[in-house]
């Protein structure tokens, strides 16, 4: 009998905001085990939101290398042979490990590589190939099937408490605000985030929309830098390290919609079906995608521009994109969010009006735009052409 299951997720946020549906899925069907999570210090505040977990236990990469072994020692003291069931979401050496010590039936993602995964699936009771052309939500999904657990891909919101979304309510309240976007510029790495003056820009070009648009973002050295170089706009409301991240998720649940970085607070968006305008750097779209509650999928393909259901994806149209590194040779920057105009997002429909679908033709994306709309007989709309930075009209006859 399953009583105690350990789930390690040695990644990034989306990671561990994504691996709530196998997290639901084993409470269900084990009949509400005690889960515990191993995860990386730097995702704790978003591991300690997801529901059904008991306890947590927390790795720093940042701590020097004698802090380590201390550290490891430690970890491997507290989970050793004291569960019923691990599961390793990730297929690093360590996280194999603590997999391997914490039960004699483990599950653990593997490399495809024979080299680097042998003695993985030596030991391992069963494993399974991380697979990089799947969204990661399918991927976290896979060790349900060596459990005969049927699941089904609905990704589930976070709850957030009462205190917390009556405090956003009075703050807002308190400002005079009532209806806002989201635009969020900040990412967990730099290679993700947009650059500083096509940010203004697209900011300066928010700001005309009837709507009020709210910059947010966390205290940490990025999103300060972010803030510091923040220019006062007209319609803009920085609130950047002004919420905890569960407030922001109250936020976010009032919110119109989503505009911003390829990062966690996407991933919250969609799983509170809001209005999603994602930009997109290095990133492969096919595996971290936003994904559709409507739909129940995400993107399955890798294209400069893509809509599907509430969500629309700008990347750019280089022939290296999506590559998946870390910034241009894992150098920590990436040319590629150079290459998309703020131009190109604010010609979509951002807040009112009809939504135009995308028209794909000899890969020319034409973005539209509702203006006008006369005796309800006929819709005059604005088409851009980013790759020939060409604008024209249209009037079309219903």
């Amino acid at each position: 009998m399953t009583k105690r299951i350990l789930v390690i997720i040695q990644r990034s946020n989306g990671d561990v905001l994504l691996s709530l549906p196998l997290i639901n899925s084993l409470f269900e069907f084990f009949d509400s085990p005690e889960i515990d999570l191993l995860v990386n210090d730097d995702t704790y505040p978003v591991a300690k939101l997801l529901p059904n977990i008991k306890s947590i236990y927390e790795f720093s990469y940042q701590k020097k290398q004698n802090y380590r072994y201390k550290q490891e020692k430690k970890i491997i003291k507290q989970i050793f042979r004291k569960y019923d069931l691990s599961i390793n979401l990730t297929s690093s050496d360590r996280s194999v490990i603590y997999a391997l010590l914490a039960s004699k039936k483990s599950i653990s993602a593997v490399e495809k590589t024979f080299k680097k995964s042998w003695w993985k699936k030596l030991f391992l009771t069963n494993y399974y190939y991380f697979d990089f052309n799947n969204h990661i939500l399918k991927n976290n999904l896979q060790p349900l099937n060596y459990l005969g657990i049927k699941h089904s891909k609905v990704m589930p919101s976070l709850k957030v408490s009462k205190a917390a979304m009556e405090k956003v309510k009075k703050n807002l309240k308190e400002r005079n605000i009532y209806e806002f976007l989201i635009f969020h510029p900040s990412a967990q790495y730099h290679y993700k985030i947009y650059p500083q003056y096509y940010r203004h820009k697209l900011l300066q070009k928010l700001s005309t929309l009837n709507v009020t648009i709210l910059v947010t973002g966390s205290s940490n050295e990025i999103d300060s830098e972010i803030k510091y170089n923040l220019q006062s706009i007209p319609n803009i409301i920085d609130l950047i390290g002004e919420t905890t991240l569960e407030e922001y998720i109250a936020l976010s649940e009032l919110s119109k919609g989503y505009i911003g970085m390829d990062t966690l607070n996407m991933h919250i968006a969609a799983m509170q079906n809001k209005r999603i305008f994602a930009i997109f750097g290095p990133t492969i779209t096919s595996m971290w995608s936003p994904w559709s509650r409507d739909l129940n999928k995400a993107s399955s393909k890798n294209t400069p521009l893509q809509k599907y259901g509430n969500i629309t994806i700008f990347q750019a149209n280089m022939e290296c994109v999506a590559c998946g590194k870390a910034g241009c040779n894992n150098s920590g920057t990436s040319i590629c969010l150079d290459n998309i105009n703020p131009n190109h997002i604010i010609n979509w429909k951002l807040y009112t009006g009809e939504n135009i679908p995308v028209f794909s033709l000899k890969k020319i994306y034409l973005q539209g735009k509702v203006i006008d709309v006369h005796d309800g007989n006929t819709i005059s709309c604005i088409f851009f052409i980013p790759l020939y930075n060409t604008v024209f009209n249209l009037t079309v006859r219903l």
